[in-house]
């Protein structure tokens, strides 16, 4: 079995000792993270050897960040923008790990529909999209995971009247955008394991979301046609998020199946 997780850390330099503390419990085999604002200088690359993980890593100081973290070797690329999409931010990196393509994406969160940055939002979007028709193309064992920042639909978010079809996080056009990467031929990994509402991965720090219920399901893995008849469970680890001084993201899990007996 292997096992490949997803985590949005908030900020590796509060969360890390939440890090290695999941590390050290979970064992997860491969995680991906998001929003490890740290420029890469500072990026903790021999703690997180000491605990058995070879770190990639593209960083920029106060937002976004990525790094994929491996227990196998690896082979790595730090992507600075999607092919074919100017952008400075750092959103992107991807991993070949044995047989496995691991693409960590930190989406474009859209402030608002309508705005500038929604608009941005739908553009990286379609240019991911490209970018991974390629990369299936090349990599037929693909998983694609991060923080999208689009819940996929009604059940991914506490209240349909509240997260419509006019809110960030849930309208229609970004639903539509993440549906047009699903078409590629990947599939939500939580999906093809959990048909009902009510799991979430991501709580607002305010109005005692988490302690209320009122999240969203944002982080996703997505696996490729390949991969589908390997996925043997997909969840959604609430735990970090009761600990003191939590990220307001809760890291998702899947478990393959190896491609031997």
């Amino acid at each position: 079995m292997t096992t490949i997780a997803t985590w949005n850390v908030n900020s590796l330099n509060v969360r890390m000792p939440h890090l290695q503390q999941w590390l050290q419990s979970a064992q997860p085999d491969i995680v991906a993270l998001q929003e490890t604002k740290l420029d890469d200088p500072k990026f903790p690359d021999d703690v997180l050897a000491s605990l058995g993980y070879r770190s990639v890593f593209c960083g920029q100081k106060t937002y976004n960040g990525v790094a994929i973290l491996s227990r196998k070797p690896f082979t790595a690329e730090c992507i600075t923008a999607v092919p074919g999409l100017e952008d400075e931010q750092k959103r992107v990196i991807a991993a070949t790990v044995g047989d496995l393509r691991i693409v960590d994406l930190y989406v474009v969160n859209g402030q608002a529909v309508g705005s500038e940055k929604y608009a941005y939002k739908l553009r990286w979007l379609e240019a991911v999209r490209e970018w991974l028709r390629a990369e299936l193309q090349a990599h037929p064992n693909l998983v694609v995971l991060g923080d999208f920042n689009i819940a996929p639909d009604d059940r991914d978010v506490h209240d349909p009247a509240i997260w419509n079809a006019d809110s960030i996080h849930s309208s229609t056009g970004e639903r539509a955008a993440l549906q047009s990467l699903l078409a590629l031929g990947l599939h939500d990994a939580f999906r093809l394991k959990n048909d009902g509402g009510g799991h979430f991965s991501w709580w607002d720090y305010r109005m005692g979301a988490f302690r209320r219920g009122l999240g969203l399901r944002i982080d996703l893995i997505l696996v490729s046609d390949a991969l589908k008849s390997r996925v043997a469970a997909c969840t959604i680890d609430r735990e970090p998020r009761t600990w003191e001084r939590p990220s307001d993201h809760a890291p998702v899990v899947l478990e393959l199946t190896d491609p031997y007996p």
